[in-house]
């Protein structure tokens, strides 16, 4: 099990796990769009209720300051770019009729499914799914450290006390780069 600040960090066969025990296709395209955005569960939420930030021809979500709650962030607004699967999974998320559910719930569901499946549900949030894909890109892209960053909303201090030097194996790692493929058209 790989925690960092008590936050879980899933590796692709743990991803794929969790998401197969949610029951409901709906569930697993939220989760899929909490995954491959990496956005704050806020901003997922808000970005339901404004579709419009949603760029597809810059394969991107541009997230204006009142999609941001949290109050010491970096940036007063950023730009979260898209993977090709991410471009796929937020697709399908816009279209979707049922709304994310409060945070406490979405964090019952997602011990529950790791639970269902298994797996030890320590450290697994809403969270989880951000810092994974940070940790995914990190994998992905050591060279973009910075860019990774703005995407996120940190400071590079962030990502490298949070997400360098995970101990994902190898296969983990080429499974990675396969999920992270297209980020920003790399």
């Amino acid at each position: 099990m790989i925690l960092k600040s008590g936050v879980r960090i899933l590796t692709p066969m743990e991803y794929d796990a969790i998401r197969d025990a949610a029951n409901k296709h709906y569930h697993q395209i939220m989760l899929d769009a909490a995954l491959y955005t990496g956005m704050r569960y806020v901003e997922l939420r808000r970005l339901q209720e404004h579709p419009e930030w949603f760029q597809k021809e810059r394969r991107a979500i541009y997230l204006p300051p009142e999609a941001q709650l949290k109050k010491e962030r970096r940036f007063k607004d950023r730009y979260v770019y898209l993977s090709n699967i991410g471009m796929y999974a937020i697709q399908y998320f816009l279209t979707l009729k049922e709304r994310l559910p409060s945070i406490q719930a979405w964090n019952r569901n997602l011990k529950r499914w790791a639970e269902k499946v298994g797996l030890d549900p320590t450290g697994i949030s809403a969270k989880t799914t951000r810092k994974t894909w940070e940790s995914w890109l990190v994998v992905s892209f050591p060279d973009k450290v910075p860019l990774i960053c703005m995407n996120q909303g940190h400071t590079e201090i962030t990502s490298m006390n949070h997400y360098m030097q995970l101990p994902f194996s190898k296969t983990e790692r080429e499974e990675i780069k396969e999920r992270t493929a297209g980020w920003m058209g790399l």
